[in-house]
């Protein structure tokens, strides 16, 4: 039974295997067809439980900003029809699904103060989508699972003594030493894809440091870095100032080209 169970987890793993857009190994179960239907209709679930700003003025200015980034997307996430939603929401938070959707909570504008704050956590969010993300955090749960079931059956066939308590021990060493971990990369590989999206774009890469500025002065007590999903904002800023350089200079390229956008 381990060896079936084992064959199969390597073939899901090997069928699965990807390279993201910075060229990191990850492994994709899901076709992109079924991501985008889930995205889909999680969106359309949303906007049915969420009230929908209105103003006209900032549903203009968040859709500028978004569909400045979306030209710079490679050509099938280009060619997508999006759809960007300003949700009446108090948290500084946006997000973006497989399937071509952009939501923007209305708190975030309080602390993204001008559109390149703004275009660092709209690109950032793309870029969770463009390096399939989603695909690769359901995948991951799906393994993990598959993992921890095989342990179980495992540790039954062998009769082990205090099962029970190993099988606890295997799920809190799942949790701290794979998800946590696991999202946090993903969160710092979306920083970089978000930053060079930006730069490309023609907004100015500066402001994704000073958003995320923004962003600790507002933030309360965090959890300490090993027990959090997201890197801390000081992670964050060092990461993209090591990444400012090439960004300054696809701004540059960008600004040659004509695009200089000015989002109001």
């Amino acid at each position: 039974m381990k060896k079936i169970l084992t064959a199969l987890a390597i073939t899901l793993v090997l069928t699965g295997c990807k390279t993201s857009p910075t060229g990191r190994t990850q492994i994709t179960l899901y076709s992109e067809q079924k991501m985008d239907e889930m995205g889909v209709a999680s969106f359309a679930q949303m906007k049915e439980q969420q009230a929908i700003e209105a103003d006209k003025a900032i549903n203009s200015y968040v859709r500028c900003i978004a569909d400045n980034l979306i030209a710079q997307l490679p050509t099938e996430y280009a060619n997508q029809q999006w759809e960007v939603v300003v949700f009446e929401d108090d948290s500084a938070n946006a997000f973006a699904l497989p399937g071509g959707k952009i939501g923007v909570h209305t708190g975030l504008l309080e602390v993204a103060k001008n559109q390149h704050q703004l275009a660092a956590v709209m690109g950032h969010e793309v870029g969770h989508v463009i390096a399939q993300h989603a695909n690769e955090r359901v995948s991951q749960n799906s393994l993990l699972q598959f993992g921890l079931q095989a342990s179980n059956v495992a540790l039954q066939m062998g009769d082990i003594q205090y099962r029970d308590a190993i099988m606890q021990g295997l799920g809190v060493g799942a949790q701290f030493g794979v998800a946590l971990p696991f999202s946090r990369s993903h969160e710092s590989e979306a920083d970089i894809i978000g930053l060079e999206l930006m730069a490309k774009a023609g907004f100015e890469p500066q402001g994704s440091v000073e958003l995320w500025q923004n962003m600790a002065a507002v933030s309360g007590e965090r959890p300490p870095e090993f027990m959090s999903t997201h890197p801390a904002p000081q992670s964050r800023i060092a990461n993209l100032k090591n990444g400012m350089i090439s960004a300054n200079e696809l701004k540059q390229l960008a600004w040659q080209a004509g695009f200089k956008p000015q989002c109001k």
